[in-house]
């Protein structure tokens, strides 16, 4: 199997995952905030929409497609 399959590959499971849970969030740290002597922490949401695993998924189905006869 050459890089560009396996690559294929990749993006295609990772687009399926994508589409599949409807968007995936995840949270990462923000700023501290400290406020009259108390010191909150505080966090950012992100998320990935499925919009985005629709595209990762056909640039892998046209990764795989596009290869050429050689590999």
């Amino acid at each position: 199997m050459s890089l560009k399959t396996i690559v294929a590959i990749i993006l295609i499971a990772l687009g399926i995952v994508l589409v599949g849970y409807t968007g995936i969030t995840y949270t990462t740290r923000g700023e501290p905030i400290d406020f009259l002597g108390v010191h909150i922490e505080t966090t950012k949401r992100h998320v990935v929409p499925p919009v985005a695993g629709a595209i990762i998924l056909v640039g892998g189905i046209v990764v795989l497609a596009t290869r050429t006869k050689k590999d």
